[in-house]
């Protein structure tokens, strides 16, 4: 029997589901779009410019409806009170050096932003940079940092709302002063010092008409900017109408003799290419001149490259060649390709194998000729970061999470090869009370899919647990075990959190990768289904305490599952999805996505394939799940047009009495760069609505 104030809640979360909200009146237009003979209505296509006035009114309203309908929670504000207190602890990046200091970023707890502090070897810590100063609202963040070889100088990025765009201060690290102007509108791009005189970074051309927020960006274009001179005359170096590329990325080797460079047009793949700086007026040397794999540099000794790829290893090798000849033909292998996926860092003359085994870290230190000189010994099994540091480094940090393990920070001797605790997690977490199991499940086609399950120890599996299934599913991602604060929450009431590794993903490589691409996308839907229906029938769970989630890509994965199952589960939260699968590629620099969806220009049957599962049109007339869409005005990634859209059309299809709210945060991007304010706003209204909409309660 449930006791008094539980059944309460109970009662009241019932008569609150069976009352239909009701929803601002979201006009129609007219307009279609022909797709090989095929008639496609966007009767919401209004909403795409987020400009206009209408545009904005409906935002305001839809908020309201929102606001007004979360606020009847009787526990909101006691799941916000529980979150500050689970947040308001010390928290620490892994320390780097530069010059003749240590950096380290820190939050007191609930500050908007992390502060970025220095401290000389026994000096005490100062504030190098704080980004809660940066704007009243804390919703302007420092984007990256980047700082000479000697330390002398660096040179910052701010994002305003949690744009993409940023712009570039340059400052003397000793007193911190500005030097020459701030660079405009950077995009896509880090920082890449050349000694003390300048620097590379990469950009748009911004877009003249309509938003800035969601026009196109098409090619992007490699600068060089001298120090001391306007950025008008900064030097094109690569990309623009002789070798136009949607994404261009470019760093130096560490003894910056080789300028890198990188050249795709999609997020999948690229060309490799490099200049010897060394050599005054030395040409751009093409490596590899097509974007059918993935390849980097990740070092040199002299003139020998150390390349790390996917040609003709799908879960990646080092390689290693001549600069004087480093055609692949050429290319020896120095870390072979395994069954595991690979990547590689460096760190004092040394080389890290980072192992992905069943998504999840293994580490081997070797030496610069591929000898294996350590295996690392990580505390339990869950995620290991970090393994990077400058060539006269002898001590170097790295972090360790998982989801029973809050995030640590530990201190590695590379001599000795052995680790120990530099600082641990101040949360209020107990990890001896929970714990995290692997499971692998099949899916549709008979496919074996990994997922791991947390929860309470002596949790009894008798379907009444509040579960929330959490995917990506899409771009070679691969979602690796992390502790998350806000999951406290569930956890402490007796809930599951349940995070599968769809296809599509990079946890097995390249090979897992494609297998959820294109007109295989719908793998990645029926492994997301699977992973559910896992959890009903072991009895984790049931359709009635089951909520699904997923960002941005996956978003687009809650979007199509809860179109395709409306049945599945009683809660969905599908945030900043990719919705409009027939348009996607006219918004910002969404035409690079096409390596994992295809367009609908491309051919019949792509736009046939897309047209099925594209979630703002896959909508009919059903009962849908309770569902909260989350989008930000300032998502110039995925534009919020894709919510808008989406929320607009569910609203009106909802047949069912469960409600259908979007969730629109004012002065936000994608997610990065939000203020601890707004990132607690939202997990509280996540969890509220989820427990109240499960009629679960909250004690």
């Amino acid at each position: 029997m449930l006791p008094a104030a539980l059944l309460c809640s109970f009662c009241y979360a019932q008569s609150m589901n069976t009352s239909p909200v009701k929803y601002p009146q979201t006009k129609k237009g007219e307009v279609t779009d022909t797709y090989f003979n095929t008639v496609v209505p966007d009767p919401y296509r209004w909403l795409e410019d987020d400009q206009a006035a209408d545009t904005k009114a409906w935002v305001v309203e839809q908020n309201k409806v929102t606001q007004g309908y979360l606020s009847q929670i009787p526990y909101r504000d006691a799941i916000r009170k529980r979150l500050e207190t689970l947040w308001n602890y010390e928290k620490y990046s892994a320390p780097f050096k530069e010059g003749s200091y240590t950096y380290f970023y820190k939050n007191d707890g609930l500050q908007s932003q992390s502060v970025l502090y220095r401290q000389t070897a026994g000096g005490q810590p100062e504030v190098f940079l704080d980004p809660n100063k940066f704007s009243k609202d804390g919703t302007t963040s420092l984007a990256g940092i980047s700082f000479t070889q000697d330390g002398s100088l660096a040179a910052y990025q701010l994002s305003t709302g949690g744009s993409d765009w940023t712009n570039a201060v340059i400052i003397k690290a000793s007193d911190k002063s500005v030097v020459g102007d701030t660079l405009k509108d950077i995009k896509f791009s880090g920082i890449a010092w050349k000694g003390n005189e300048g620097f590379y970074y990469s950009s748009y051309d911004k877009p003249k008409d309509g938003s800035q927020l969601s026009g196109m960006t098409q090619y992007h274009k490699l600068y060089y900017h001298q120090l001391g001179t306007p950025q008008s005359q900064d030097k094109l170096i690569f990309g623009g109408e002789q070798t136009p590329r949607r994404y261009i990325g470019a760093y130096l080797t560490e003894d910056e003799r080789y300028l890198v460079i990188t050249a795709a047009n999609s997020t999948t793949g690229n060309e490799l290419y490099f200049q010897d700086l060394s050599k005054p007026e030395s040409a751009i040397v093409n490596i590899v001149n097509n974007m059918d794999n993935v390849h980097s540099i990740v070092d040199n000794v002299g003139s020998k490259l150390y390349i790390y790829t996917n040609l003709y290893a799908p879960t990646y090798k080092l390689v290693t060649v001549d600069a004087g000849n480093p055609q692949p033909g050429n290319w020896k292998d120095l870390i072979a390709r395994s069954e595991n996926v690979l990547e590689v860092s460096t760190a004092g003359v040394k080389l890290f194998a980072h192992y992905l085994k069943d998504a999840t870290t293994l580490i081997q230190q070797y030496d610069m000729n591929g000898k294996l000189e350590h295996a690392v010994a990580l505390p339990s099994v869950g995620t290991a970061s970090g393994f990077s540091a400058k060539k006269n480094e002898t001590e170097i940090y790295y972090s360790f999470t998982s989801y029973t393990y809050p995030s640590t920070i530990f201190k590695y001797d590379l001599g000795s090869g052995k680790s120990e605790v530099y600082k641990k997690s101040g949360v209020q977490f107990n990890p001896e009370l929970f714990e995290s199991k692997q499971v692998f499940y099949k899916s549709k086609d008979g496919t074996k899919v990994p997922m791991i399950i947390t929860y309470k120890k002596g949790t009894v599996l008798n379907g009444r647990n509040p579960t929330l299934l959490y995917a990506y599913g899409g771009f070679g991602v691969s979602l690796t075990p992390a502790f998350s604060t806000s999951n406290i929450v569930l956890l402490e009431q007796g809930g599951i959190y349940a995070v599968a590794n769809l296809r599509g993903g990079g946890e097995y490589g390249e090979t897992w990768h494609k297998a959820g691409t294109k007109l295989r996308k719908q793998n990645v839907f029926d492994d997301f289904i699977a992973a559910a229906e896992y959890l009903i029938k072991s009895k984790y769970t049931s359709k009635d305490f089951l909520a699904i989630a997923g960002g941005s890509n996956g978003g687009l994965l809650v979007g199509a599952t809860m179109t395709q199952r409306p049945d599945l589960c009683k809660v969905a939260f599908p945030a900043v999805g990719v919705m409009d699968m027939l348009r996607y590629n006219k918004f910002t620099a969404g035409a690079g996505w096409a390596y994992d969806y295809g367009t609908a220009e491309d051919s019949e049957g792509m736009f046939t394939y897309l047209y099925h599962y594209s979630p703002y049109h896959a909508l009919k007339p059903a009962s849908y799940p309770a569902t909260m869409v989350t989008t930000a005005d300032h998502d110039d990634r995925v534009v919020p047009a894709h919510s808008f859209k989406f929320a607009a059309r569910l609203q009106e299809y909802q047949k069912g009495t469960a409600p259908v709210l979007i969730r629109i945060e004012t002065n936000a991007g994608h997610g990065a760069g939000r203020s601890t304010a707004q990132v607690i706003g939202q997990e509280t209204d996540k969890w509220a609505f989820m427990l109240f909409n499960m009629g679960v309660g909250y004690k």
